[in-house]
Formats: C-alpha cells, sequence, structure tokens
C-alpha cells in the first residue's frame, strides 16, 4: 500500500518519485461531462475507458457521510468510475493499483469527516441529524494559506520545515441551514514498512468572524491541554521520586 491518495503532488518537481501514475498527452473525455455542483465532478460512466486493459469493480461503497440534498449518504465512486475520473483528468495509471487507491481514498475522506465532526461537536447543532456535507471541491493545484505559510516559515526557520501537501479539498457543510466551509490539506508522512502514512490538517476556513474564534479557541485550548499534560507529567515523576526517597 504505497499509492497515494487520487491527486499526485502538487508541485511537479517532487512527484517524479512518488506518483504512481503520469500525464498523458491528452485527456479523454466520458459522456456526462456535465460537472456536478456538489462536487465539480461530472457523471462519470462504469463503462471500461478506451485502452483499458483490466477489468475493475463497479460496485460503489457507501460513506458515513450524510448528504445535505437529502436523506442519503454520499457514495464513494467505483473504481472504475475512479479509474475514468483519472483517465478524463490525463494521468496514466496503472489499473492494478486502482482498487488499493480507492481504498485509501475513502478511508482519508472517513477521517476528513470524522475531522470535521469534532470541530461541529462544540457548536452543538440541534438540527435532526447534526452536520451534514452539502458540497465539496478537490483543489489539488492550490496551496491554502495555512500551507503557504508554513512553506515561507520553513524558509525562515528550517527547524519549522514541513512536506508540502499533496492535495487540498474545500468541504462546505450545512449546520443547521448555515453553509460553513472547511479546508483539509493532506499531508504524506514516511511509510511504516508497507503501510502509507498519510496526516490531515482539518479546520473551518477563515470566511467569517466566528471561524476566526474558533480556530483561535481551538489553538488555545490545545495549548492550554498540552501544557496541564505537561505539569501533570511532571507532578507524577516528582511524586514518584518522593516516594522512593522516605522508604
Amino acid at each position: 500500500m504505497s499509492s497515494p491518495p487520487p491527486e499526485c503532488p502538487m508541485h511537479s518537481s517532487s512527484s517524479a518519485a512518488t506518483c504512481p501514475y503520469t500525464s498523458s498527452s491528452k485527456p479523454q473525455t466520458h459522456s456526462g461531462d456535465a460537472l456536478s455542483p456538489e462536487n465539480q465532478m461530472p457523471n462519470l460512466s462504469q463503462l471500461p475507458a478506451p485502452n483499458q486493459r483490466i477489468s475493475l469493480p463497479t460496485n460503489r461503497t457507501t460513506s458515513s457521510i450524510p448528504k445535505a440534498s437529502s436523506s442519503s449518504y454520499w457514495e464513494y465512486p467505483s473504481p472504475q468510475q475512479f479509474y475514468n475520473a483519472l483517465v478524463r483528468k490525463g494521468w496514466e495509471t496503472p489499473e492494478e493499483s486502482i482498487e488499493t487507491m480507492v481504498d485509501i481514498h475513502n478511508f482519508l475522506n472517513e477521517e476528513a469527516w470524522n475531522e470535521i465532526l469534532k470541530w461541529e461537536k462544540v457548536k452543538k447543532c440541534e438540527c435532526a441529524g447534526g452536520p451534514k456535507l452539502l458540497r465539496f471541491k478537490g483543489r489539488p493545484q492550490d496551496l491554502s494559506p495555512k500551507a503557504r505559510m508554513l512553506q515561507w516559515a520553513g524558509k525562515v526557520f528550517p527547524s519549522f520545515s514541513t512536506p508540502l501537501p499533496f492535495d487540498r479539498h474545500d468541504w462546505t457543510i450545512d449546520r443547521c441551514g448555515k453553509q460553513v466551509r472547511y479546508v483539509i490539506d493532506y499531508y504524506a508522512g514516511p511509510d511504516e514498512g508497507d503501510t502509507p502514512v498519510f496526516y490531515l490538517d482539518v479546520r473551518p476556513a477563515l470566511d467569517s468572524f466566528e471561524s476566526v474564534t474558533d480556530r483561535i479557541k481551538a489553538v488555545t485550548r490545545n495549548t492550554f491541554e498540552r501544557l496541564r499534560d505537561r505539569i501533570e507529567s511532571r507532578n507524577i515523576t516528582s511524586g514518584r521520586g518522593n516516594g522512593s526517597g522516605e522508604r
């Protein structure tokens, strides 16, 4: 499991060693190319792409992410649709890796939604079903302001250097009738054996005063919790030392 999720790293100078597919000379189109406003994707065909060598499954997996537009849940693309999406974007993709890539794609989306729910938990949304995903958009070529700031900080202070995210998504949720946008940066970490490691940076976009204050509160809360844990750890260590000295 060394393949990354659906998008290659955003900068071609660093993607050659990690991207399992390469750009082809001409993107291909499929039936139903009109983009959906919910996900900025066309209605991808379940039929094999031209020159496809092996058969890919057409079954789709239902996510745990509720849709704002209905009472159902979002469905992930089938391996065949996933492959068609990559071909449409102009990527030459190893077909034998598609099912693994779909598994990673689905896992990361579930983790992203779980992180959003952690943010939403403090908002105490009282509407039926809680927050729901209204729409999303992949923006792999756009560095978020935070990712750009981290890159700048890494140049000034090398000890703060971080890798570039390989992907970015913007997810807009429905919070009891209010639309709230979240930004998700996807980072790849060092593999643990044969298992790839990914990190997600999920946070509300700075579109409103409420989101700004939510971000500030989260930073303050996390800083306080780390400080508290450090003090408690020192107290436990000190207590053990005193106990052994009194024997």
